[in-house]
């Protein structure tokens, strides 16, 4: 597989070690100060790629989409932090026949903690006397806050159990990869379901394995949709 890696940051690092890993060719990798607002995505820049990684900032990465899209490339992001754009990005990727895929955790963990939050947050509707809520740590340099990942939980416990807020407290210290916790907490007891990354490599692989799985789509995915197809 020939990849394009949008972003040269710790993620873009490992997604270029891990691709080179598994045998595929890294045909273009281009920074921040190459690509402002987008104009340094060119069909010509591109063209050898048929497939392209994008790990930027949440300021950024609207424009960066907005580009590949045009452009008919297939674009993996683990950019977090632009919500509010995606429902207009997937009206754009339909109109034009265009293909990305989102995640804000590329860790296969973190999709079993998801699954497990929704049964968790099913069995809590309708029980007042539980109170749950949710924890995540990340490294200093992280832009967003909440994370994408904990918005992700968030949304999917809220989706089972709407009566209940579960709010999201956020620390930003060190150099931490990424920790989520949902705490349930009653009068006499306390359950707790964490996931913890060791090792950003954890969302290279990932990345990689959506970039695999998406050449030759057409839509608008997550990797959910990568687990699904796995599982298949």
């Amino acid at each position: 597989m020939r990849i394009a890696i949008v972003g040269t940051g710790r993620m873009g690092q490992a997604v270029a070690t891990e691709a080179a890993a598994r045998g595929h060719e890294v045909v273009a990798r281009i920074g921040r100060t190459d690509n402002p607002n987008g104009t340094g995505l060119t069909r010509e820049r591109l063209a050898a790629a048929e497939v392209i990684v994008e790990f930027t900032r949440p300021d950024t990465v609207v424009a960066n989409l907005e580009r590949l899209i045009g452009l008919g490339i297939p674009v993996v992001t683990g950019t977090t932090g632009w919500g509010a754009d995606l429902s207009r990005l997937t009206s754009l990727a339909q109109s034009e026949g265009g293909t990305f895929l989102h995640a804000a955790n590329f860790s296969l963990g973190l999709q079993l903690l998801l699954e497990a939050a929704r049964t968790l947050g099913a069995r809590l509707a309708n029980r007042p006397e539980l109170d749950a809520g949710l924890f995540e740590q990340h490294h200093r340099k992280k832009v967003d806050a909440p994370s994408g990942t904990a918005l992700a939980i968030q949304a999917a416990l809220r989706g089972v159990d709407p009566g209940r807020e579960y709010p999201i407290t956020s620390e930003r210290l060190g150099w931490i990869p990424g920790t989520h916790r949902l705490s349930i907490d009653g009068e006499f007891e306390t359950l707790t379901l964490t996931h913890a990354v060791r090792d950003r490599r954890v969302f290279a692989a990932g990345a990689v394995t959506a970039a695999e799985w998406l050449v030759g789509q057409r839509g608008v995915f997550t990797f959910q949709d990568v687990i699904r197809g796995a599982d298949a």
